[in-house]
């Protein structure tokens, strides 16, 4: 069984470890007929327009059992899957189903990476948490799983995208209806042979027994129980629960219906339907209550049915994937059908994961080394590595620097129009994200191979040297990982295609270590004393106090002066000091620490310090700071106070920097993600991955989105809760980070909720105003967006008022004339600097007239002018009209070479030989470059023109004279 071996609600968010049944709710979308393609609208009518008799006349009506004799006519209807696609759901439409569109392949439950079953959409409803908004729904749901990623290709049905054709009943009709439907449907809709039909059911369901037996007539020897494992389906360890029922394809009956047949044969059956009874409540102490609402959730394999009634050896042949493996076959320029298995499976692989890559960015997932954009950069580079394998090169159709991947995309696309309308409208999009994946990938593929090469290698002789299994070490997979891009995950398939395990520890090892550093300067505090004794052994953890008040009093427990504990710091001195309780935030999260002063207030000694910096290790503070008078003692009772206008500040722009998030994905895309952040008290500065620039308008309608919220003055919600809960709760988590069992959950209601330590205002009306004053990209994939907000606007806008008033003022005009003006005086500008060169290009051309007196022949019977001399400061674009003057007044042949000293430290040469110079074969690139170098500079260019320049002005004239002495011997020589 494969359809529901794990949990729907309990999911982890890792790329690559996808369980089987996991779920998340999405929004419902307004239902339009029309936005279901290749469905006949007349099927989509709500439930309210049906008669309901329509489900009662359903149930009431027997199902007569299909004749044993298979049927070798079920092809007499169209058998394409997108027939199959519109048939299933015209057919449970005319039973009272809401026909609903697929929901997106990207769920907004946090605890759920990619949708990976039909039901998601309708967790909520099925747990409880909100009304049902029909009584039952059918759908075809696109769906990604990933889990079992190294057997797509190699068996006949196992794939990244899919679809999943479900009917869904929310407290309607149960168990009986959806047995008798399930049969109906395969054995009558779908013409499969009854005696090819085999069911499964949970081994103490005897009511699913006695439908299967009785009412709908199958066979005692073809309904076989099984076990908790197989066919019980949980929710988790409370909640929703239920036996399911499945029913298998036999391809081969003539082997028999003996008690030992093992549905699980995959070379005889395939599980086509799965079919979940939701009538349990699962308790604490483990109890079974009967549900008061029961609910069905059903899965049919789109795919699976079309091997089976196509009549193919696999799902790959049908005709919803075939098609593109004729596409990759091409570009290959092999035949699939004569193909060897090796050729196959990656042929197979190519298009599995074309169709995954295709749909995922067409919902906004773009490749990225996080969450599902690393679902995505995997699948990509696994497909041009396959390609690679097949001999495709560049983009296999003869530009060899292009990338094939997009034409095999297109190829996608034409097969899209019932699956998701939308991907054609988003062509453009799609192809240039997987052309700019591919091409970049390919720059260090080439090199990655090698050194894997070389490493798997080196694994194997040590491994024949040791008599030891070869493995590759953890940090060598790191570094074709870190350096040349190459997911772990290909480089165990490469290294399993060569008989060599990798160490996985190690790799994770050297992944946290680099995690661990990234982060060093911010959140390391090294804490030690001379022994290398950790001091915070010794030290009780700082109870934090800064989110309910900005001072308190506080004991000093330990003092530092240059990492060496001390029992008593004087004035003048830096310190770090540990307290057993502080208002001080510490630096983490992207937010810097608070600043301020500790107060001693004793009847003999008072003292003052300076906070500057406040750092953390695990959970004990470290306040950095100068005594700026009187001495502080180990022991000494401190009032300690936070500076509470940069508090503000720090506050505004940590929740700027939430909002900023939910705008982002609103405005750009909801796969758009954190990279990082800092929040300062002067701005605030968000990195996120996205592959262009934002443009202006993405820009202003962030601003806008921002501000209106600011505007809607919402108060804030702070609560701490388990993590769990906060996830299922919908907080954004930063993807790969470590949380504590319980977190605290910063929400601003209908606009945001995080996973947050930082300080907040508490309402948004606090925050002001914001305004972005840069966007630009610091690394592939990774923009950077700086703003303020706050007090630190008004600064901002103040100072830009202030140096548009100074504008204003020297240019004589408004302000909504400066841009006018300042345009009219670059123009001026530009004609004035034209104006200048043309002048001074006059002028070296006149100076060029004085000195063509000054040329030479060389050679007798046939001659050629030379001239070779220095025009002092002459700039180079005058330099280069002097030579173009001087070759077309001298008669041809000639050769000039001139030299200049335009500016200090700076050299300037040209060479202009004319054509009956260059038909000798002496050439003005390679001529020059050579007396450049004398001037400790380099140039060249076409045989008849050439420019050079140098950093040694006090070497012109001894290169200018050796450009004489090497011309006139070449010259010479070439004459003869």
């Amino acid at each position: 069984m494969s359809f529901s071996r794990a949990s729907l609600f309990d999911f982890p968010l890792k790329p690559v470890l996808l369980s089987h049944r996991s779920c998340t709710f999405l929004p419902r979308r307004r239902f339009v007929p029309s936005t279901i393609p290749g469905v006949s609208p007349a099927v989509l009518l709500p439930r309210s327009t049906q008669s309901a008799q329509i489900i009662a006349k359903s149930s009431s009506v027997s199902v007569q059992p299909v004749s044993e004799d298979a049927r070798e006519d079920y092809q007499s209807k169209d058998v394409s899957g997108d027939s199959i696609r519109r048939r299933f759901l015209e057919y449970y439409a005319s039973r009272g189903h809401k026909v609903l569109p697929s929901a997106s392949l990207v769920p907004e439950d946090p605890t759920v990476l990619l949708t990976i079953a039909g039901m998601l959409q309708f967790k909520p409803i099925f747990l409880g948490k909100v009304p049902r908004q029909v009584p039952c729904a059918t759908t075809a749901q696109r769906c990604i799983r990933t889990n079992d990623l190294e057997n797509v290709g190699r068996t006949a049905r196992h794939h990244t995208f899919f679809e999943m054709l479900g009917n869904f009943s929310f407290g309607d009709y149960f168990k009986k209806e959806a047995i008798r439907w399930a049969w109906e449907l395969s054995t009558i809709e779908f013409g499969l042979p009854a005696n090819r039909v085999w069911v499964s059911i949970y081994e103490d369901d005897d009511e699913a027994f006695e439908i299967w037996k009785n009412e709908v007539g199958v066979p005692v020897e073809r309904i076989k129980r099984m076990g908790e494992a197989d066919n019980f389906w949980t929710s988790g360890p409370t909640g929703p629960c239920g036996p399911c029922s499945e029913l298998y394809y036999d391809f081969h009956p003539e082997r028999g219906s003996d008690d030992d047949v093992d549905l699980g044969d995959d070379t005889r059956f395939i599980e086509f339907y799965n079919l979940v009874f939701m009538q349990y409540n699962k308790t604490e102490d483990g109890l079974l209550e009967p549900l008061k609402q029961k609910n069905i959730d059903t899965g049919l394999g789109l795919e699976r049915m079309a091997q089976i009634l196509q009549k193919v050896p696999n799902n790959y042949e049908t005709d919803l994937i075939y098609p593109i493996i004729g596409k990759v076959s091409q570009l290959a320029n092999i035949s699939y059908d004569s193909a060897d298995d090796q050729a196959k499976t990656s042929l197979k692989v190519i298009a599995d994961h074309m169709r995954a890559i295709v749909y995922l960015i067409s919902d906004g997932v773009l490749p990225s080394n996080i969450g599902r954009g690393y679902v995505v950069r995997r699948l990509i580079r696994r497909a041009v590595r396959k390609g690679k394998s097949l001999g495709i090169n560049g983009d296999g159709i003869g530009n060899l620097k292009g990338a094939f991947l997009p034409i095999v995309a297109e190829k996608v696309m034409e097969l899209s129009t019932y699956i998701d309308s939308d991907v054609k409208l988003k062509a453009s999009r799609i192809i240039e994200e997987i052309r700019q994946e591919e091409l970049h990938f390919k720059k260090t593929l080439e090199r990655g191979e090698k050194l894997l090469d070389q490493k798997l290698n080196d694994a194997l002789s040590t491994a024949d040297k040791t008599e030891n299994r070869p493995c590759l070490s953890g940090k060598d997979a790191f570094i074709l990982y870190d350096t040349y891009g190459f997911p772990v995950e290909i480089t165990a398939e490469v290294a399993e295609e060569r008989g060599v395990s990798i160490d996985m520890n190690g790799f994770e090892a050297e992944m946290d270590n680099q995690r661990r550093q990234s982060q060093a300067a911010h959140n390391v505090v090294k804490l030690t004393v001379e022994d290398e004794a950790d001091i915070t052994k010794y030290i009780a953890d700082t109870e934090f106090l800064g989110y309910d008040s900005l001072s308190a009093r506080a004991v000093v427990k330990s003092l530092l002066v240059g990492g060496k504990p001390v029992t008593r710091v004087s004035e003048g001195n830096d310190v770090e000091i540990l307290l057993d309780r502080t208002p001080f935030y510490a630096e983490s999260g992207g937010q810097i620490a608070d600043h301020g002063f500790l107060y001693v207030n004793g009847n003999q000694e008072n003292a003052v310090v300076e906070v500057s910096d406040v750092q953390k290790s695990l959970k004990i503070f470290v306040h950095k700071g100068t005594i700026k008078s009187g001495a502080l003692e180990v022991g000494k009772e401190v009032e300690a106070a936070v500076d509470a206008d940069l508090r503000q500040r720090a506050k505004v722009h940590h929740t700027a920097t939430h909002l900023l998030q939910s705008a982002l994905k609103q405005v750009v895309g909801q796969e758009t993600s954190q990279a990082g952040s800092l929040v300062a008290f002067d701005r605030l500065r968000f990195d996120f991955n996205f592959n262009r620039p934002l443009h202006d308008g993405e820009l202003e309608e962030i601003e806008s989105l921002i501000n209106r919220w600011i505007g809607d003055a919402t108060r804030l919600e702070t609560k701490v809760l388990p993590l769990a809960d906060a996830k299922r709760a919908g907080a954004i988590a930063m993807f790969g980070e470590k949380y504590d069992d319980e977190v605290r959950v910063v929400e601003v209601p209908g606009v945001s909720m995080e996973l947050c330590g930082g300080t907040h205002v508490g309402n948004t009306a606090e925050i002001r105003a914001f305004k972005i004053i840069s966007e630009q990209g610091i690394a592939s994939g990774i923009r950077r967006i700086e703003a303020v907000a706050g007090e630190a606007y008004i600064e901002y806008i103040n100072s830009r008022d202030s140096q548009m008033k100074r504008l204003c003022s020297t240019l004589k005009v408004k302000a909504e004339d400066v841009t006018n003006r300042v345009d009219n005086l670059l123009e001026e500008l530009r004609a004035a600097r034209k104006e200048a060169s043309d002048l001074r290009s006059k002028a070296a051309v006149y100076r060029a007239s004085v000195i063509s007196n000054k040329a030479f022949t060389v050679g007798t019977s046939q001659t050629i002018r030379v001239l070779v001399e220095s025009m002092d400061d002459t700039d180079a674009d005058s330099l280069k009209s002097a030579a173009e003057h001087l070759v077309s007044t001298l008669e041809d042949p000639v050769a000039v070479v001139l030299g200049s000293c335009p500016d200090k430290d700076k050299v300037s040469l040209v060479a202009a030989f004319s054509p009956g110079v260059v038909s000798l074969g002496v050439q003005a690139g390679k001529f020059i470059g050579s007396i450049a170098k004398l001037c400790g500079g380099g140039g060249g260019g076409k045989p008849n023109f050439a420019q050079a320049g140098g950093r040694k002005p006090e070497n012109l004239q001894s290169a200018l004279e050796k450009a004489r002495e090497d011309l006139v011997a070449t010259l010479s020589e070439k004459l003869g």
